[in-house]
């Protein structure tokens, strides 16, 4: 048989360790989610950038095309200018 004392001493080192798991996943746990917080904010950050780039591409092309529409389901579409911009190229 053991003794008491022996028996407080393991649960308490049982007890200690239940709660230094505890504490230590929670601050795990935190330092996770703020990098998820940081690495979420980088990606928009990034997206918003990428979305620019795109946006500023999309108005050099369409400043640079003499605003001549080329796709025929386009209520502005106008052959004409279209064969003059083709004629010009050639």
């Amino acid at each position: 048989m053991v003794s008491p004392t022996v028996n407080v001493a393991r649960y308490s080192a049982l007890f200690a360790g239940v709660f230094y798991g505890f504490y230590h996943r929670r601050t795990l746990q935190a330092a996770h989610n703020e990098n998820k917080v940081q690495h979420a904010a980088h990606d928009r950050e990034h997206l918003i950038a990428e979305a620019k780039e795109a946006w500023q591409r999309k108005q050099v092309i369409a400043s640079s095309s003499d605003d001549v529409v080329t796709d025929p389901e386009d209520p502005r579409f106008d052959l004409e200018k279209l064969i003059a911009k083709w004629e010009k190229a050639t």
